[in-house]
């Protein structure tokens, strides 16, 4: 490799996890691979962090995002953690396959945790492997990609490299490396770990850390600890009523896969709506559809109250006080849920003012797109050309989602009305619409077709193909039509896997 290269490649690394305490982590390096090979770089991404992407060849950036070498200031560990799974608690899970190589403060002035998943075994690895296959490595760089390009608060993919080497699941199947960037990787996990072992001291220091670095604000209140958890449950909150919005099923909203830095983390069974219904589930793991996408708003409050639980003994000594100012604040969050939720759908119809009635139009319309399995995204979508329109006749691509589109006209005629009352004219309101109700997503059908073909024929076309129409899912153009068209019978993907 060329040492000097990288050496002028040196992000600025200010590793504040990695100076805690040594019982939040264990020191470990990446295992090498046999033969890295780097699928792709996250160009843009790489130039926020400080990275020139043409600084070294492919070759060498795979020997990096592999693991195989250490760029200076990088000090790899991985992390401890425990969670409710399913609602069972697992006391020990933490970084079996990933490690946190490091937080990068890149040319924007943010800190951003770099971290390697599939990068070998590790002290919490649990008997497995701690590698991860090529297929879901791709889903989290599909995935994560879409939702930072939708809007929705995420972490991101900045490489993915396929090792060279062979994992066992239910078949042999190759390896994979993805690099993920993340405003951090602290989970209510990471919380629930300490606060089962009564080691306050932990937690005490893991939520000043967790103030310093993503609430600053919660020090200037009577109690920075409550404040604290407000933070994180408005963080919440707005992330989930932005799932609802795009249409996204985390699939697995285990308390170890809730960051505290209110982004989207651990790509496994997600999965978009394609018709819409509220008991949607894709996920294998799902027996019960505990994470349906209608569930999800439940289940962060849910969440948020384990994480609760473990800031008792900071929020007051006295236990009852301390259960009654966090009940207190978690029953305040539903309401900050639905208003945030209300918010996301009033711009997707697009309406700019709040007014009484509001809640049951959007419900009615949801009612409407369930009992006819109307396609979510492009229900959506095609709204903006109802605006004006005397009927659905009149706005084919709305009508195309409808089978019964007679049942709409006296839905679009209230909903008419009231984007008169707010005066607008008809082309903003269009344009609005159009920029808050994508085009394309990456639908599951396309997810796993890019999936295989990379898999199985060793092809990345379709890979880098999706990738490229994902990242711009507003602008509508012929060569990412593909991408807009619901499955068909036969592509229509009923289960989604976590890949571990």
């Amino acid at each position: 490799m060329h040492d000097q290269a990288l050496q002028g490649e040196a992000l600025r690394f200010d590793n504040s996890y990695a100076r805690l305490s040594e019982a939040l982590f264990q020191r470990q390096s990446p295992h090498p691979v046999r033969a890295p090979e780097l699928l792709r770089l996250n160009r843009p991404l790489a130039e926020t962090l400080g990275l020139d992407p043409d600084a070294c060849s492919y070759a060498e950036w795979a020997e990096v995002f592999a693991g195989n070498r250490l760029l200076p200031g990088m000090e790899p560990l991985a992390m401890a953690y425990a969670g409710h799974q399913f609602g069972n608690f697992v006391p020990q899970l933490g970084d079996g396959r990933a490690l946190l190589l490091g937080e990068v403060i890149g040319r924007d002035g943010q800190r951003r945790d770099l971290q390697l998943k599939g990068s070998g075994r590790t002290p919490f690895s649990r008997g497995g492997d701690g590698r991860a296959a090529l297929g879901p490595v791709l889903r989290e760089y599909i995935v994560s990609e879409a939702m930072h390009a939708l809007g929705v608060p995420s972490t991101r993919a900045l490489a993915a490299v396929r090792t060279g080497e062979s994992v066992m699941r239910d078949r042999i199947l190759p390896g994979g490396i993805v690099t993920r960037v993340a405003r951090s990787h602290i989970r209510v996990g990471t919380f629930e770990y300490f606060a089962a072992r009564r080691d306050q001291d932990s937690v005490r220091l893991l939520a000043d850390h967790v103030i310093q670095r993503h609430y600053p604000d919660a020090v200037e209140g009577d109690n920075a600890y409550l404040e604290l958890l407000r933070a994180v449950a408005r963080a919440q909150a707005e992330l989930v009523a932005q799932w609802l919005g795009v249409g996204f099923i985390h699939g697995v909203m285990n308390t170890d896969n809730v960051s505290l830095a209110g982004e989207t983390i651990d790509y496994g069974p997600c999965a978009f709506l394609d018709a819409y219904h509220p008991d949607t589930v894709f996920s294998s793991i799902d027996q019960h559809g505990r994470y349906a996408f209608g569930n999800q708003p439940r289940i962060a409050q849910w969440n948020l109250a384990r994480f609760a639980e473990c800031l008792l003994p900071l929020i007051d000594g006295d236990e009852e006080r301390a259960i009654a100012r966090a009940t207190e604040a978690l029953e305040a969050n539903a309401d900050v849920l639905d208003v945030a939720w209300m918010g996301v759908m009033r711009a997707k119809l697009g309406l700019q003012q709040a007014e009484e009635g509001d809640k049951a139009l959007v419900q009615d319309l949801l009612a409407l797109m369930r009992d006819q399995a109307a396609d979510y995204t492009l229900a959506f979508r095609g709204l903006a050309e109802a605006v004006g329109a005397d009927g659905p006749e009149q706005a084919p691509a709305l009508l195309e989602g409808f089978p019964e589109p007679q049942a709409l006209t006296d839905w679009l005629l209230v909903w008419q009305r009231r984007l008169h009352a707010e005066a607008q004219p008809q082309a903003s309101v269009q344009a609005t619409m159009r920029a808050r109700n994508p085009r394309y997503i990456p639908r599951n059908h396309r997810v796993e077709q890019a999936i295989a073909a990379a898999v199985d024929d060793g092809d990345l076309v379709p890979f880098h193909r999706l990738v490229d129409v994902v990242c711009d899912p507003y602008t509508e153009r012929s060569a990412a039509e593909y991408c807009a068209t619901p499955p068909a019978d036969h592509e229509r993907v009923t289960q989604t896997f976590c890949g571990t």
